[in-house]
C-alpha cells in the first residue's frame, strides 16, 4: 500500500458507494461550494491530538470508547439531548478508568452523523415508490415525494447543526459538567432504579473517598473537572 493518498480528483474517479441522486447538480455543487467556504468544525490539532490518543490506544496503553447515535437528526440538536449523550458516555468511560486503570479515550458518535446507509435506493409502501431515507443531510423522513427529494441545501443545514452539536459538547465538558465530584448527578435515575446503578453509586462512592483525600492532600489536578472530548461519524457523503 502507497505511503501517500492519491489526490482528491483520483479517489472521485473511483466513484462512491450511498451518494444521493440530486436532481440539480449545479445546486448540489454550490452547496459544496459554501461549505468549503466555511471554518472546519474541529482543527488540525485536535486531529493530531485524537491521532496520539489512538497510538496509546493501539499500543494497549489506553482504551477507546466510542458511543452515539445510529443517526442523527436536525430535531434533536438540543441542549438536553445533548447532555445526555455526555452523561452516557462520561459515566461508561469512569467505570472502564476505575475498572481497568487506563485512560479512556472519550469518542462521540456525534455533530455530524447525519447520513445513513442502505440497501436500496428506493422504499414502497402500499404500491407507492419513492427514494429511502438517508438520514437528514440528504432528505426527510416523511414518506412523501417532497420530504423524500434528496435535498443539497441540507449538506449547509447539518454543518450548522454540527457546529451547535459541538459548542454545546465543549461547553459542557470544559465547564464543570464533566467534573468527577459530579459523577452522582450523571445518572441518577438509572441509580435509582437499577441493581447495576447501585453497583455504580458504590464505585463512585469509593472514587469520592479517593478525590476528598487528595483534596485533603492539597491535589487538585484539572484533569478531574474537564475532559477530552473528540467526536466521530462516518463520512458517507
Amino acid at each position: 500500500m502507497p505511503n501517500e493518498l492519491p489526490s482528491l480528483e483520483a479517489l472521485r474517479a473511483v466513484g462512491a458507494a450511498q451518494q444521493p441522486r440530486y436532481a440539480d447538480p449545479a445546486i448540489r455543487d454550490a452547496a459544496v461550494e459554501r461549505l468549503r467556504r466555511m471554518p472546519p468544525l474541529v482543527f488540525a490539532g485536535e486531529c493530531d491530538q485524537l491521532r496520539h490518543k489512538l497510538g496509546a490506544v493501539a499500543r494497549g496503553e489506553a482504551f477507546l470508547l466510542q458511543g452515539g447515535d445510529c443517526a442523527e437528526t436536525l430535531a434533536g440538536v438540543t441542549a438536553d439531548n445533548v447532555r445526555n449523550k455526555l452523561r452516557v458516555l462520561l459515566s461508561m468511560a469512569v467505570v472502564l478508568t476505575y475498572a481497568a486503570s487506563l485512560p479512556v479515550v472519550k469518542l462521540g458518535r456525534i455533530a455530524g452523523q447525519y447520513a445513513k446507509p442502505r440497501s436500496s435506493d428506493l422504499e414502497t409502501r402500499d404500491g407507492v415508490t419513492l427514494a429511502a431515507y438517508r438520514g437528514d443531510a440528504v432528505n426527510g423522513i416523511e414518506f412523501t415525494p417532497a420530504d423524500r427529494e434528496p435535498d443539497p441545501h441540507r449538506l449547509v443545514d447539518v454543518y450548522n447543526a454540527s457546529a451547535a452539536t459541538l459548542n454545546l459538547a465543549r461547553a459542557f465538558v470544559t465547564g464543570g459538567y464533566a467534573d468527577l465530584r459530579h459523577m452522582h448527578e450523571w445518572n441518577t435515575d438509572f441509580v435509582r432504579t437499577s441493581p447495576v446503578g447501585q453497583r455504580y453509586e458504590r464505585m463512585g462512592a469509593e472514587i469520592d473517598r479517593a478525590l476528598a483525600f487528595m483534596d485533603a492532600c492539597g491535589v487538585d489536578p484539572a484533569e478531574f473537572s474537564t475532559v477530552d472530548f473528540h467526536s466521530s461519524h462516518e463520512g458517507l457523503i
